[in-house]
């Protein structure tokens, strides 16, 4: 079984990846009587047809060490995982290497991140670590298959840093 340390989630390591969402730096514009900073537009929202959706997902926590045994892509949309508690999640994501997963990469989000998956990025499935491990979920609602799972011949575990 190969190991996979977990790092930390930044905008420069997830970029081919997709969008890390989070409150950094000076809001882009203060509303409501000057009491309120809106970071504007954080992620790319992608979807081939059909309409953007929010769904709340609660979760099941997990507990480290992780497996990883299947990986999943959403060819026809992004899907963006905003947390609703201010706990960290895992985050596994893989480049393509001709219509399957490369090795993957996973990442420790702060608290208060969330992440906008790239339409047709390999990640794992949603990977709480707390309780409880309710998210608000953007992604593509409609017609057709928005699904391709890959399940590896042998699975890769995915260790809580020392």
């Amino acid at each position: 079984m190969t190991v996979l340390h977990l790092q930390s989630l930044t905008v420069e390591a997830f970029a081919p990846f997709g969008d890390v969402l989070e409150v950094a730096g000076d809001p882009d514009k203060i509303i409501n009587q000057g009491l309120c900073g809106r970071h504007h537009d954080l992620a790319q929202l992608d979807f081939a047809d059909g309409k953007a959706g929010i769904s709340l997902f609660n979760a099941q926590a997990r507990s480290f060490p992780i497996a990883l045994d299947m990986m999943e892509r959403h060819p026809d949309g992004s899907q963006a995982f905003i947390p609703m508690t201010h706990t960290p999640f895992v985050v596994v994501v893989a480049a393509d290497d001709n219509g399957k997963p490369d090795h993957p990469q996973a990442f420790l989000t702060q608290a208060g991140q969330g992440v906008n998956y790239h339409r047709n990025t390999w990640h794992g499935v949603l990977t709480p670590i707390s309780t409880p491990g309710l998210f608000a979920v953007v992604d593509r609602i409609g017609k057709g298959p928005n699904l391709q799972e890959h399940w590896f011949e042998t699975a890769f575990q995915i260790a809580q840093n020392a």
